[in-house]
């Protein structure tokens, strides 16, 4: 650990501090410019897919998820990398099922888009769930990872201190700025984040002489294997196909904290190739972030803990100057998951709870409306970051708790976009009831009851919780109204040849098709 502390250099801080300004400097052009609710929530509705596609990879890589990738790695292998490659898949039925039908329907949030399907009550309670599970599980997480990753290289800052720092910072600039100014952060993030382990990668790479063949001969047998048996603990094969993608679905298609981006494009053509591209700049974890860590297993052996590999290799691998780069990679993931996190939930506290189709609300208020609620989830959040180190293993359980809530909601969301016959009553029935389901199986998986791992009980629930709905509304709770247009898929339109915009390498069909084969490419590689 000292080692560890003893690495940071005064040019080390000299580059951290300069990018903190840069963000800063940021946060106050694009609040001067923030005038209604609408510029706080969707940035005007004026993001281009670049800018979606890069803030869609930054607000999703944080710092559990670069340190956790890369300990994974070391300790147990490559597999549990497809949680992120995979999401190409779910990003891929947003890019062409739901971001169009977002965006035709102009709603404000994913939880909008069921009132418009089904009802008011469905969509305020998918709201309140997003809100709790986003403030108290993502955005204090994301305080306490990094706060802990603060305090590992700077001891004498203490836990609480570090968490009330990094809340103040990041909820600032997404109060006072908005979603633009949290995507344009994340921007910046996105380019730190992929250079400085794009850096450590090839240092890594090159301690091993560039050869793969030696990478693979210092490895244990099964490191490098992207399917495992169906006894593996901690992803088998099932889980790989079905469980991984279908959570995804549930944080890719339906979760504010990401789908705000899309849904603040300028275009549909905009929101599409924002979310392919988000599906490509996935797919390069595997390469910069988890086989370094699987190399790291040579070149750094008997490490006392896994989750010390990032910050080991980062000081003992990278330069002085390059350090401090690689650290305001750390630092922009934790800011890119807390700004986000905060300014989604204020947004459905806003537009789901407090404004009303009969009461509207006027822009101005409802942007101060926004702010206070971003700024009070902020105190809430730090508030409960850094109790989280009592909880000792109850933490790393909540994160499978995310399953429970994703079987009802793929279900409603998917059926409702694609089956016009998938009713109200039925929707509700099944939220409700395999949300209970899914409470129980968690409970018993935690007392060794039910013995499948928590990806392959997600595969079984999701299909059970889509003949649920789909029965019931043809039995039970046979539809009543006819949905509008504007809710239902429409496969023309999704691929129509006007969302090529200027045709060749910018069709979003041929971007659609790259992402896919790279999946498949990354499977049958690492088979």
């Amino acid at each position: 650990m000292q080692s560890v502390q003893g690495a940071i250099t005064s040019l080390d801080l000299t580059v951290i501090a300069i990018y903190l300004v840069i963000v800063i400097a940021i946060g106050i052009w694009v609040s001067k410019q923030t005038k209604t609710g609408e510029d706080l929530f969707l940035g005007g509705r004026s993001l281009t897919w670049g800018a979606i596609g890069l803030s869609l990879f930054a607000s999703n890589i944080s710092t559990t998820t670069i340190i956790g990738l890369t300990g994974s790695a070391y300790a147990t292998g490559i597999a549990t990398s497809a949680f992120e490659w995979m999401s190409g898949i779910p990003l891929l039925l947003l890019a062409f099922i739901f971001a169009p039908l977002y965006l035709k329907s102009k709603v404000t949030t994913t939880p909008e888009w069921l009132d418009k399907r089904y009802s008011r009550r469905v969509r305020l309670y998918f709201s309140g769930l997003t809100v709790f599970f986003t403030v108290f599980v993502d955005t204090a997480g994301g305080l306490y990872a990094g706060g802990v990753v603060f305090t590992t290289f700077f001891p004498q800052v203490p836990l609480w201190a570090a968490c009330i720092a990094i809340g103040l910072f990041a909820g600032g600039y997404a109060a006072t700025g908005g979603l633009k100014a949290v995507v344009y952060t994340d921007v910046l993030q996105a380019i730190i984040l992929l250079v400085g382990c794009s850096i450590t990668a090839y240092l890594m790479f090159q301690s091993l002489d560039f050869s793969w063949a030696r990478v693979q001969e210092a490895l244990p047998e099964g490191h490098l294997d992207m399917v495992k048996p169906l006894d593996d603990p901690d992803l088998p094969w099932p889980g790989l196909f079905l469980g991984v993608w279908m959570l995804g679905f549930w944080y890719w298609v339906t979760n504010q904290y990401v789908v705000q981006r899309v849904l603040g494009a300028r275009s549909v053509p905009d929101a599409q190739r924002g979310a392919i591209l988000g599906g490509l700049l996935k797919c390069i974890p595997l390469f910069v972030m988890v086989l370094p860590g699987a190399m790291a297993v040579p070149l750094l052996p008997d490490l006392p803990e896994q989750d010390m590999v990032f910050p080991v290799m980062i000081t003992q691998i990278l330069p002085t100057g390059l350090t401090g780069l690689v650290l305001a990679g750390l630092v922009a993931a934790i800011m890119s998951t807390v700004d986000s996190t905060l300014n989604s939930s204020s947004t459905l506290v806003v537009h789901d709870f407090i404004t009303k189709p009969e009461e509207p609300v006027e822009p101005e208020t409802s942007r101060k409306y926004g702010m206070l609620c971003t700024a009070l989830f902020m105190v809430v959040a730090v508030g409960i970051a850094p109790l989280i180190q009592y909880a000792g293993g109850i933490w790393q359980y909540l994160q499978q708790a995310f399953s429970i809530i994703v079987p009802p909601i793929v279900a409603v969301y998917f059926l409702g976009a694609i089956d016009r016959k998938a009713s109200e009553k039925s929707a509700f029935f099944t939220m409700i009831s395999m949300h209970l389901l899914g409470v129980v199986l968690f409970a018993l998986g935690q007392v060794g009851i039910w013995p499948l791992h928590f990806t392959v009980t997600v595969s079984i629930m999701t299909i059970g919780a889509c003949l649920l709905h789909a029965v019931l509304s043809r039995t039970v709770f046979p539809q009543t109204e006819a949905p509008g247009e504007d809710v239902i898929w429409d496969a023309r339109a999704a691929f129509s040849s006007d969302r090529r915009a200027n045709g060749g390498l910018l069709d979003v069909r041929l971007w659609g098709a790259v992402l896919a084969f790279a999946m498949a490419a990354i499977l049958f590689v690492f088979w």
